[in-house]
Formats: structure tokens, sequence, C-alpha cells
């Protein structure tokens, strides 16, 4: 679910370098405003690690091949560091796998980061949560609907900013097949995994999971 160099017109991915730019800084400062922005280093490293890992491991899925994206559980757990996490990990994944391009990154970038933010968003709902299946159940839809909403941002690049020479019926012919439907088992799989890990963290170390303590998502 990478959008290679050429897929895309020029412009539309210097434009998503800019967007992606400006999430990437907006992050980090609201990270430096925190009482101690150091504090969620080691889970990020942890984090971007198992996100640049996850794309090495190809499942198969004919006629394509699909793999985890981690990017709803990313923004549980990181918040705000969520995008940075993304950024990185996608920048190594383009260095080392060739997963994507360098005119695009800034394009991929959104597609996994801005839904890990708003999966980490809605996570905060949890705090009205009284019962146990309720928050299994808010994790797994967070967990998998990163993953659908990545997809959804993925088709929509495709299909509304591919360039004038590519047949944009082919495109839609097998778009839709071929990416949102192959990511309905990984949304089903990154859901389950979702909702068993924040279950175990909230047992066992709940200050892991972003906004703990009753706080609010940490935008400030």
């Amino acid at each position: 679910m990478h959008v290679p160099d050429g897929f895309l017109s020029l412009e539309v991915g210097l434009a998503g370098q800019g967007i992606s730019a400006g999430l990437l800084a907006f992050s980090l400062q609201r990270i430096r405003h925190l009482p101690d922005p150091t504090v969620g280093l080691p889970k990020t490293a942890l984090m971007t690690a198992a996100f640049f890992t996850v794309a090495a491991i190809a499942l198969p899925l004919p006629p394509t091949s699909v793999h985890l994206t981690l990017n709803g559980l990313m923004g549980l757990i990181l918040g705000i560091y969520a995008f940075p996490a993304v950024w990185v990990g996608l920048l190594l994944q383009l260095v080392m796998f060739q997963h994507g391009g360098v005119l695009s990154l800034g394009i991929n970038s959104l597609i996994y980061g801005v839904p890990a933010l708003l999966m980490g968003l809605l996570f905060q709902l949890r705090h009205r949560l009284r019962r146990r299946w309720e928050l299994l159940l808010l994790s797994g839809l967070c967990g998998g609907g990163g993953v659908m909403l990545s997809a959804a941002m993925f088709a929509g690049f495709t299909l509304l900013l591919t360039p004038d020479y590519w047949e944009a019926s082919a495109v839609r012919d097998d778009l839709w097949r071929l990416v949102v439907w192959a990511h309905v088992p990984v949304a089903l799989i990154e859901g389950g995994i979702t909702g068993l890990v924040v279950q175990f963290l909230q047992r066992v170390k709940p200050e892991l999971l972003a906004g703990a303590q009753h706080s609010p998502y940490p935008w400030r």
C-alpha cells in the first residue's frame, strides 16, 4: 500500500511533502511542549521498529499480497508521537526495502500517519467505558480502522490524483478489489491483535497507552 514514485504527478508529490512536513513539525512542536518530551521515546522507538519490520513480512492474498501496518496500534500507544514514528519508519522502508519513493514519501506518510493520529484520538473514548468488552471492542475498532482508513486514503489518492496518462478505468476496475477489499482480512487481524495488546497493557502497565490517567490526548 505504498505509493511509488511516478504513480502520482509531481505537483501532488510536492504537495504531499509539504503537508507531511507541516504535520511532522506540528507533532514535534507539541512533543516539545509536553512536561517530559523524552518519556515517550522508548516506546516510540519500539513501535517504529515494529512498523518497519512488519512491512517486510508479506502475506499472500491472491491475486496480490498485503502486509500488516500497525498504524492503529501506534496511535493508541504513541498518541502525538505516532506521526514522527510513521515518517521515520517509512523512510527506513524506503532506504532498505525500496518501498514507496522519495517524492511520494509525504503522501505515504499521510496515508499511514493520519489514520494513526485519528485512531489515537478516537481511543480516548475509553475513559467513558466501564466494561472490559467495551474496551476490547473499541481497541479492535481502532486497530482495524487504521488499516481500512489507510486503504481508503490510498484508493482516494490513486483514483482522484493519478496523472491523465494513466488509464483511469483500469485503475477503478482493480483498485477496490486489490487494495481495499484485500485489506479487510488485515484489518480483522490487526483489530484482534490491538484488542489483545490493549487489554494486556491496561492490566499490567496502563501508562503506556496514549492519554493515560484520564488526561486529554496530548495535543498541547
